[in-house]
């Protein structure tokens, strides 16, 4: 045998060692979960509120995590992190890309495209090249289109599997959606009708809520008084303005659906059938889906919604709930008196200061309900993920994302996100790994870290070179280089968020927080360094003293005793937002632009380092 083996060609031989070498390297490569949650504040997780508040309760009140805790247990805990984008997606574009949105041009709820010139594969895209299946069921909020030749926009698939709950929502797999319909229980409409919302009951009935379909359709005048006292709904509203049945979001409320049956939980559900159906079709609805291939490394992203509104968790975990009393944020219109006119359009926008003491106790009981009921849903997640993975002896990585950005729940009299304040921004990770060297078990991180860092930590693992020069785009660290402190150490982290609030621009160390209004308009190309010029009135400033104001309410812009602190980090963030290769992009409607500028004054300005006399 050996003699005949030795006769073989060389180059046969070297096939069958690359060839084998390939197999190994597949082999080692980690099957990689990333879970995310959508509006969630940290204090709905007993380990982070250790961490960080030195108490395992939310100040607030009760809550229930024992899933992610065991996450947290088992891995390694990043608890100051802090998200790009105080927006769904934006900051889901900063995740799925591994780059600022002053690199990727990607500011608010735009759509965008894969043909501007400075645009990279995103992550699953990467991670497909590498020899990895990918897979997405949930809320993605990655807004990326494709381009055809004559310049129109195109369906892109970031994941090759992708399940799409929009069109199950209208199957019925979901406990509430909206949509639009052109026939409503199997009659044409007059006309088509969107944003129409809708419940579905454990026996598949629609309820459909719209003020729209009831001028075509008079028989469903009566539905939504019927489903806001059946389910107890509590819409937002306005100081002064009476509580629509219609509209404004549902901040309250049970969901029609037991737990397991409501849209979340079908994401779990559906997450187990890819991987328990190997090589085989299964069905999600109407639609069929090739179940994973165990010969391949996989990535999976679940993408819950909860706790975003609606908030409507399943009827045992809110009578639960129900049973604390909470203790209600606190609001001085006194802090409107030095709050920057940006962020006080936010708080005026969706104010919740107004609201009587019994609504504001059923908001935060549901929205800690909907938490726990989610937190549920992410050990199962976990759970499942874990058993497919060791069953065929291959390393596996969780990523678990607490929230895309936060929520308030009163505090500044609001609520809702958008603003750079704690509440809005600060999102830990959870990174639990096979690879307990990596990412050791119960380890809490205190350094800075960012969104941006997902991406590259996943590639990583994969067995990407971050060194080599394709990926210098990536505008993140490998968390696992944090944890074994070969990453560099972040004196601030940085966003920019133009929904909602209008440009504005932010950077935080461990002892205050400062942002600005970045430019008059939000036009691309436009202004672009008009802040470098702007009087510190025009530029609208909310600096906080985190160490003496933790709750950050009194703005010391412009207090004399700040003002070298002010203007260090005026200076830095401009810097860095403006002046480091940022980039803008016309997208125009549907994404279909790709006129490019940019603005590189200041090279090199983000170097992780801020000193501040």
């Amino acid at each position: 045998m050996t003699l005949n083996y030795l006769r073989l060609p060389l180059c046969l031989i070297f096939i069958g060692i690359s060839a084998f070498a390939q197999k190994e390297k597949i082999a080692q490569q980690p099957n990689i979960l990333f879970v995310l949650t959508d509006d969630q504040r940290y204090d709905s997780v007993k380990t982070f509120n250790m961490a960080i508040d030195g108490q395992e309760m939310s100040k607030l009140g009760y809550i229930e995590s024992p899933e992610v805790d065991k996450l947290a247990a088992q891995g390694t805990t990043f608890i100051n992190t802090y998200c790009q984008a105080t927006g769904c997606a934006p900051s889901r574009a900063t995740m799925h890309q591994g780059r600022y949105p002053f690199r990727s041009g990607v500011y608010e709820f735009e759509w965008h495209n894969n043909a501007a010139k400075h645009m990279k594969p995103s992550l699953p895209e990467q991670l497909a090249t590498l020899g990895y299946q990918t897979f997405h069921v949930g809320k993605l909020g990655y807004r990326l289109k494709g381009l055809t030749p004559d310049g129109k926009t195109k369906k892109h698939n970031v994941y090759q599997t992708d399940i799409d709950f929009r069109r199950l929502g209208y199957e019925g797999l979901t406990d509430y959606s909206y949509g639009g319909f052109k026939k409503i229980d199997g009659k044409p409409l007059n006309s088509y009708v969107n944003n129409i919302g809708f419940f579905v009951t454990p026996d598949g009935k629609f309820e459909y809520v719209s003020q729209d379909l009831v001028a075509q359709r008079s028989e469903y005048k009566n539905v939504a008084a019927e489903v806001t006292k059946k389910y107890d709904l509590l819409r937002h509203y306005k100081k002064g303005q009476k509580e629509s049945i219609y509209k404004g979001m549902i901040i309250s409320g049970v969901s029609p659906q037991p737990a397991g049956k409501t849209r979340d939980g079908y994401y779990a559900h559906f997450l187990n059938e890819y991987l328990v159906n190997e090589n085989k079709q299964f069905n999600a609805g109407s639609m069929k889906f090739q179940g994973v291939d165990p010969s391949k490394p996989v990535f999976a992203h679940v993408g819950f919604d909860f706790p975003h509104t609606p908030v409507l968790p399943p009827a045992d975990y809110r009578e639960r709930f129900q049973k604390h009393t909470y203790k209600i944020p606190e609001f001085n219109k006194k802090e409107l008196a030095t709050m920057s006119q940006q962020m006080k359009r936010i708080t005026g926008n969706k104010p919740s200061y107004h609201f009587t003491e019994e609504e504001q106790q059923k908001m935060i009981q549901d929205y800690y309900a909907f938490c726990a009921y989610g937190d549920r849903l992410v050990g199962k997640t976990a759970k499942d993920f874990v058993a497919y993975s060791e069953k065929h002896n291959r390393p596996w990585m969780i990523i678990y994302v607490c929230g895309d950005h936060g929520w308030k729940l009163n505090e500044h009299g609001a609520i809702s996100k958008f603003t750079p304040w704690d509440w809005d921004s600060h999102n830990p990770i959870i990174v639990v790994s096979s690879d307990k060297k990596k990412f050791p078990a119960g380890k809490i991180v205190t350094e800075f870290t960012e969104f941006v860092d997902i991406a590259p930590t996943a590639l990583s693992a994969a067995g990407v070179n971050l060194n080599d020069t394709k990926f210098d785009y990536l505008d993140g660290l490998d968390l696992a280089e944090v944890v074994s402190k070969e990453a560099p150490i972040r004196d601030y982290i940085v966003g920019e968020s133009h929904a909602v609030t209008g440009a504005r621009a932010y950077i935080r160390t461990k002892d205050y927080v400062l942002s600005l209004k970045t430019r008059p308009t939000r036009k691309e190309g436009e202004n672009m360094t008009w802040a470098l010029t702007a009087s510190w009135e025009d530029l609208d400033p909310a600096l906080y003293d985190f160490k003496k104001d933790p709750a950050e309410v009194n703005n010391v812009a412009f207090d004399k005793k700040y003002k070298t602190i002010a203007k260090a980090m005026k200076d830095k963030l401009l810097n860095i937002v403006l002046g480091d290769n940022r980039v803008e992009v016309n997208w125009e409607k549907w994404g279909t632009g790709t006129k490019t500028y940019h603005s590189n004054f200041a090279p090199g300005a983000h170097d992780y380092k801020l000193k501040i006399k």
